[in-house]
């Protein structure tokens, strides 16, 4: 039996992708943030709309399992081929994200948002499989994230239907 070498792990790497992600995140968040009292509170919303203090700690909890699922390929070696496109895939979710919370909260934008929130989720679901390809742990740990997406497109698709 041929025994495979434990992959070295880089706590200062580890630690790199997860500070990334909760970047893309804090950025999210201060176009997001001073639209809820304000534009987003006169929004018609769907009953099945989670209340506001829900964003937060399920965005936090998917922003640090996107971060470890990063060093998780990262770590399989950035000089392969593979790696660099799936962690440049994962570089453009994010930036994804981030427009995201640019659109909808920012410009005020309904449809931007829904047109953002299309282009993230392929962009979600590409990047989860090209992690799984190389680290099968990696991409279960976006299957949350992507999760959370599917049910923000369809809020965002509802919010878009009320608010003509």
């Amino acid at each position: 039996m041929v025994r495979m070498a434990a992959k070295k792990s880089d706590p200062l790497m580890l630690l790199a992708f997860v500070l990334v992600s909760l970047f893309a995140g804090l950025l999210g968040s201060l176009f997001t943030f001073p639209s809820i009292p304000t534009w987003y509170a006169t929004l018609q919303k769907p009953p099945f709309n989670p209340p506001n203090w829900v964003f937060g700690p399920v965005w936090t909890t998917l922003y640090l399992l996107m971060g470890i699922a990063a060093y998780l390929v990262y770590r399989e070696g950035f000089d392969k081929k593979e790696v660099k496109a799936a962690i440049y895939a994962f570089a453009c979710q994010l930036c994804l994200n981030a427009a995201w919370s640019i659109a909808f909260f920012g410009l005020h934008s309904i449809a931007g948002g829904m047109a953002t929130i299309v282009l993230l989720w392929l962009a979600i679901a590409l990047n989860l499989v090209l992690f799984y390809r190389i680290s099968r742990a990696a991409g279960l740990l976006l299957v949350p994230y992507l999760a959370w997406v599917s049910f923000a497109s369809v809020l965002n698709f509802s919010v878009l239907l009320l608010n003509p």
